[in-house]
């Protein structure tokens, strides 16, 4: 690798700021916050606002969406009409 040219890759921790839930691990993303790790190091933080810990994807705590629902809404709002069968 060239010298000079590369971000600097450092320990960093990553917070979900929706639940809480950090780690830490490396990265070359730049930050100004910082915070006080387990280990009794201060680490760079970059807040996040989604993790596998509060995905739903992940967590199983899927939204199921009344998908007809908000077609009958768009239909009526819009005045779509299904046409007469004969």
């Amino acid at each position: 690798m060239k010298k000079g040219i590369h971000p600097d890759y450092r320990p960093v921790v990553f917070k979900d700021m929706s639940c809480g839930y950090a780690f830490l691990t490396k990265s070359t993303a730049q930050t100004k916050d910082t915070i006080k790790w387990e280990d009794g190091n201060e680490y760079p933080l970059v807040k996040v606002e989604i993790s596998s810990e509060s995905h739903p994807f992940y967590t199983g705590k899927q939204k199921m969406l009344d998908a007809a629902g908000q077609v009958e809404k768009f239909k009526k709002k819009f005045g779509w009409k299904e046409k007469e069968k004969k």
